[in-house]
């Protein structure tokens, strides 16, 4: 096959052969969208096999990140796509960008109008219809969109993550047998229902339970602690003193330092699964406070996600797997000693 000529970038990019000539030769004067399509196309068509370095950053892909310091699986996400941009090509630019939570207007609005083009944008961010129509009016525009944590946007806008609904069913899988013989009440504490992730884990987990009753077994409550580590704190001393019979407790989101005080101060041993490895987690699993956790594998969802978009904006041509990213189960036995 014959090496492909600027006719080719130009028939492919859907452009002039004079623009596809600035854009390679760095002649200025082209519109960024129309150097975006140029490279793209030559990247696709693998001409000369260049990497562009005029173009420093010239197809952008935005991360939108809640929390990254709230909670060690945003943190982890973070550091993952900044590891990551710093070895793509030169003229892809991973841009980070952290929003407040609570604030879904703005969330929406930055979806819909950023400040600046991008080719590709990554989302974790609550489920919200404002957030879901933004995702779907972007998509529409042609920016390829992936979602992390939920996948509420439709078909066509890729979700990358675990299966959160067998995520809760083997929460309640391993409770319920570990905790054989034992007569009591199981707990279930989660954000507060805006993220369809939760949700999901919590369903799992109420499926499997009603599934496989167990007389000796009743799924009590499920409290929303708001990620927040005081207000976990003061739920879960409600709930226990509320139901001096509990004797596990599975939670779905953050606020671990506030749940473990809560658990440290209580009479009785709860039986606690939790979610995302982090030195916490690694400290609460040591201590013999947290039974179990089921990781989420975030530098894997980091990797894939960036894949999938690269995939799709025609930059590299290797398969990206679509099915769900496997979870682990961590206990104080397996814990690697590096965390």
């Amino acid at each position: 096959m014959s090496s492909p000529t600027i006719r080719d970038i130009a028939r492919e990019a859907n452009v002039g052969t004079a623009t596809v000539e600035r854009v390679l030769n760095d002649r200025g004067g082209v519109r960024t969208e129309l150097a975006e399509r140029v490279i793209k196309a030559a990247k696709k068509l693998k001409y000369g096999d260049r990497r562009f370095r005029p173009h420093s950053g010239i197809i952008r892909i935005e991360v939108l990140l809640v929390q990254p310091e709230a909670e060690m699986f945003y943190a982890d996400l973070n550091a993952t796509f900044q590891r990551i941009s710093a070895s793509l090509d030169p003229s892809i630019l991973v841009h980070r960008t952290f929003v407040r939570e609570d604030d879904i207007a703005a969330i929406a609005q930055h979806i819909a109008k950023p400040p600046v083009r991008r080719a590709g944008l990554i989302v974790l961010a609550p489920d919200h219809p404002k957030i879901t129509e933004s995702i779907r009016q972007v998509r529409m525009s042609g920016v390829e969109v992936v979602q992390l944590l939920t996948g509420s946007a439709g078909e066509d806008v890729p979700y990358i993550g675990i299966d959160n609904y067998a995520a809760g069913r083997t929460a309640a899988y391993y409770m319920s047998h570990m905790l054989q013989g034992r007569s009591g009440s199981f707990l279930a504490m989660c954000h507060s229902g805006a993220y369809r992730a939760h949700r999901e884990r919590i369903r799992g987990f109420s499926d499997y339970l009603t599934q496989h009753r167990n007389g000796d077994h009743h799924f009590y409550l499920v409290i929303f602690g708001h990620d927040d580590n005081l207000l976990s704190a003061e739920r879960l001393a409600e709930a226990l003193q509320d139901d001096n019979r509990v004797i596990g407790l599975y939670t779905v989101g953050a606020g671990r330092e506030g749940i473990a005080a809560a658990l440290d101060t209580h009479p009785a041993k709860v039986f606690w699964i939790g979610h995302a490895l982090s030195h916490g987690t690694a400290k609460c699993l040591r201590s013999g406070l947290m039974d179990i956790c089921i990781d989420g594998a975030p530098a894997t969802q980091a990797r894939r996600s960036l894949d999938t978009v690269l995939r799709r904006l025609g930059l590299i041509d290797v398969d990206v797997s679509n099915a769900p990213v496997e979870f682990l189960t961590i206990t104080a036995q397996n814990l690697s000693i590096s965390i």
